[in-house]
């Protein structure tokens, strides 16, 4: 058999040389040759490009059946899922301990097994005594979920697989899962991710819709390898704050719909409600004319929701160093509001110290919110108070130009149908909405002297 040769490539340009040097002779850069396997004469016999199986290659334009959904009986859920659950998907949900998870996937087990759908509900953290308790204090004990305490990934695909496959299978979480295939303890990165692969691939060959519960880190990310995120086709986040009584489930991947899409619920005591009208939970009595307070229609997705941002400058002796201190929204992008504030409008926040709060413990991310920022600080640092029946919203640049933002017809129709008449807009924005009177500003200047009554 004859020899191979041996054959180094440079990383950065791509030449071939027959023996390793520390220096590349065409692009010059060194240790850049590394060894690569050479061609033999068994590798030639067996190229690739000869002796599969043809597949047939499908063009774009052809007309695809949409993949089978199936409701979940919860709207909000149904919603982040992009329209029900994509009958073969697998979905992964985190979020922090105690904020609903189990709670919300038992109630729409139960939901989808009252239906008349078979619905398998499998444990790894909690016995099925366990689980059938906080069923009955849902007010779901009747409902006919078939009920398991498992960690080893064989069992449980050995008992799926005797008989029809279930439309739901749900496992909490992934971490406690253990494969018999490759050494380790559960929750490893190997383990992890060799049980949600075998969990995905029984998903895809017999339709089940599959839904992993997934531990999260300290700083919320979902925990285990990021090799998980990918292999499934959906990720959703649950986020909130447990001192808080609603609840958002967000969608991070979607292979079968949108990411702009989320579920509100409320904490109650029987269990994870519904929020058709989430502005509600974030707007405060407005009946009371308070300053430092503004009204900002927020987007999520397609969904807005109003929202309050509250303002409160103290002034402070001379000398000392003043505070900024902010909940639910960036402290970056507050600072440079104040910055703009004082240099473009000659109002100076110096010697005061600032505190700022998204009502309800919502958090904004839109720079969108700039406007009733700037409203809510200039109102409390001049102590007139906001029209209670007008909202803001405008995003802010570093020119002190108030810049237009999307979806303004959008915002416009959730204030008008909450009773809002008035918004204080950036002027490039052309049409307002029925029922609601639009003032447009250019800069953030004309919007401070309107503020403060100069003119």
């Amino acid at each position: 058999m004859a020899k191979a040769k041996r054959k180094f490539v440079c990383q950065q340009c791509g030449s071939v040389a027959h023996r390793w040097q520390g220096q590349c002779d065409e692009c010059g850069e060194w240790n850049s040759l590394v060894e690569e396997a050479a061609e033999t004469v068994f590798s030639a016999k067996h190229d690739l490009h000869g002796g599969g199986r043809a597949i047939s290659l499908i063009g774009l334009d052809s007309d695809v059946a949409l993949p089978p959904r199936e409701m979940t009986g919860i709207a909000e859920f149904d919603r982040a899922l992009g329209g029900g659950l994509v009958s073969g998907s697998a979905t992964l949900i985190g979020g922090d301990p105690g904020i609903g998870k189990s709670t919300l996937l038992l109630q729409a087990s139960a939901r989808m097994a009252m239906r008349g759908l078979s619905v398998a509900y499998i444990s790894g953290e909690e016995a099925a005594d366990q689980v059938r308790l906080r069923a009955r204090r849902l007010g779901l004990g009747n409902a006919p979920v078939q009920l398991a305490s498992a960690t080893s990934v064989r069992d449980i695909l050995t008992t799926l697989a005797n008989g029809p496959p279930p439309a739901l299978v749900v496992i909490d979480s992934i971490q406690t899962m253990h494969s018999d295939l490759i050494e380790g303890a559960p929750g490893t990165v190997s383990q992890v991710r060799a049980s949600a692969q075998e969990l995905i691939r029984f998903a895809k060959e017999r339709g089940t819709a599959v839904v992993l519960v997934g531990h999260v880190t300290k700083d919320g990310s979902i925990a285990g390898p990021r090799v998980l995120e990918h292999m499934v086709d959906t990720v959703l986040s649950f986020e909130g704050e447990r001192s808080h009584q609603y609840r958002i489930l967000r969608a991070i991947k979607n292979r079968f719909g949108g990411t702009d899409e989320i579920g509100v619920f409320s904490m109650a005591q029987e269990g994870l409600e519904e929020v058709a009208n989430p502005s509600a939970l974030f707007l405060t009595n407005r009946d009371e004319t308070v300053t430092g307070a503004t009204v900002f229609p927020a987007l999520e997705g397609t969904r807005p929701v109003l929202v309050e941002i509250q303002a409160l400058t103290v002034r402070l002796a001379s000398g000392a160093t003043p505070r900024r201190a902010v909940v639910g929204w960036d402290s970056g992008r507050l600072a440079m509001i104040l910055a703009v504030l004082e240099a473009r409008c000659g109002l100076s926040f110096s010697t005061c110290e600032v505190y700022l709060n998204i009502a309800g413990g919502y958090r904004i991310s839109d720079p969108a919110a700039d406007l009733a920022v700037a409203g809510a600080l200039i109102s409390a640092l001049a102590e007139r108070p906001v029209a209670t029946d007008a909202v803001l919203f405008g995003e802010i640049a570093l020119s002190g130009e108030i810049r237009p933002v999307s979806h303004t017809p959008l915002r416009l129709r959730e204030a008008a149908k909450l009773g809002f008449n008035r918004a204080l807009l950036p002027a490039a924005v052309a049409d307002g909405v029925k029922g609601i009177s639009v003032s447009g500003y250019r800069t953030l200047a004309h919007f401070v002297d309107h503020m403060l009554g100069r003119g």
